[in-house]
């Protein structure tokens, strides 16, 4: 006798969401289940907001961080300090840096960081518009460096000291707080404080 399995549309919903990260088939098993049969669950909803995400949501050609059509809030924003710089690896590490209130001036979001192993090469992120960014201004501007505190972030952060060296700029970098192989993500309000009052230069 056959073995019986879901319908392949629930199936298809399944396989869907174990490409998440953190989302094992267990997991995805239970997620599509509760989206089909719980009153609390808005499927249609869900599908709309992604797709809203989807066609709305894009990268600042500028920084890098979420925008709309509307623009760039970070980039919108007349009241920051232009001669600051925040260097971070994704645009969602934007979000703790502003959460902890430490950091008023502008962001510059890599794209990632570099890695040979993974064949990730200066080519392929951001670098060069920060280069740009920072010849464009006419005053000294500082680069923070926020980038993780793992090999590869290390690497990137090395990377940008020697591509900015002779630049009209200070390039400092994260120090004290962050622990070693940790990402922005992961710290508290207190750890970044501390970071940035403990940044030093390259």
């Amino acid at each position: 006798m056959a073995r019986i399995d879901y319908p392949e549309i629930v199936g298809d919903l399944i396989g869907e969401l174990k490409r998440l990260p953190g989302v094992g088939p267990r997991s995805a098993e239970r997620i599509a289940i509760w989206l089909l049969q719980s009153e609390r669950a808005k499927p249609l909803e869900l599908a709309a907001a992604l797709h809203n995400a989807e066609t709305e949501i894009v990268n600042c050609e500028i920084c890098g961080f979420f925008a709309t059509k509307a623009g760039c809030p970070v980039c919108n924003d007349h009241r920051r300090d232009d001669l600051r710089i925040c260097v971070v690896e994704q645009p969602a590490e934007v979000l703790p840096l502003e959460r902890s209130g430490v950091f008023q001036g502008r962001y510059h979001c890599l794209g990632g960081k570099l890695s040979p192993l993974d064949n990730v090469t200066p080519d392929d992120l951001r670098i060069s518009a920060l280069l740009k960014r920072v010849s464009d201004n006419e005053f000294p501007v500082e680069v923070v460096l926020a980038v993780g505190a793992d090999v590869e972030g290390e690497a990137t952060a090395s990377y940008l000291a020697q591509a900015l060296q002779g630049q009209n700029c200070q390039v400092t970098r994260l120090a004290q707080g962050l622990p070693a192989g940790g990402g922005l993500e992961f710290a508290d309000d207190l750890t970044l404080a501390r970071a940035f009052e403990g940044r030093k230069n390259l």
